[in-house]
């Protein structure tokens, strides 16, 4: 594996124990100030994977599926990151300390709302992360230093397209809530 493959692996364990950090220190510790620190350090984990893959990419090395997932990786971090800390927050507020309210299981067109908001963050995502890309593509100017970006575009636009699909058939065929009867499960 490659500096970059590690660095997205590393960035991404970052997030989640600066996450961590975050929730300890705003609930446990009662230090509201401190959590709000940590949390504030998520996009600078970014920029610490941006730089890497930007200067090796920069310094002449032929970029690799692994800069490309990098791009995908700050794409998803910007559009979702809010979203997980709040996901993050709310669990470890209701499964460990035993406060706040359970996490809400959607079903029906509820849960198709939440998928296509959902489907709208992973276009933002893309658009970022396909901006950094393209422009990756075009400074080089090399197709056979960036083969490997290009080929992570094209199947992000794919994934994306397949995701807009589920995301509209959830409106077409919802997602059922099942109910245990004394027979057997059945679908609500």
């Amino acid at each position: 594996m490659n500096l970059i493959a590690w660095m997205i692996i590393a960035c991404e364990i970052g997030f989640w124990i600066v996450i961590l950090l975050g929730l300890v220190s705003r609930y446990i510790l009662k230090k509201k100030k401190l959590g709000l620190f940590f949390f504030a350090l998520t996009p600078v984990i970014d920029l610490v994977l941006l730089i890497t893959a930007s200067i090796d990419i920069f310094r002449g090395a032929t970029a690799t599926i692994a800069h490309a997932i990098a791009a995908v990786y700050i794409g998803v971090s910007l559009a979702f990151g809010k979203g997980m800390i709040e996901w993050a927050d709310q669990r470890f507020r209701y499964y460990l300390l035993k406060e706040g309210e359970k996490p809400l299981k959607r079903y029906g067109l509820v849960y198709a709302r939440h998928y296509l908001r959902g489907w709208g963050k992973h276009l933002v995502a893309y658009l970022i992360g396909a901006a950094m890309l393209a422009g990756v593509i075009l400074l080089i100017n090399d197709s056979s230093k960036t083969e490997a970006l290009f080929g992570v575009l094209r199947l992000w636009s794919f994934v994306l397209g397949i995701d807009l699909l589920i995301a509209i058939s959830n409106f077409v065929w919802p997602k059922r809530k099942k109910v245990k009867e004394k027979t057997g499960s059945v679908h609500q």
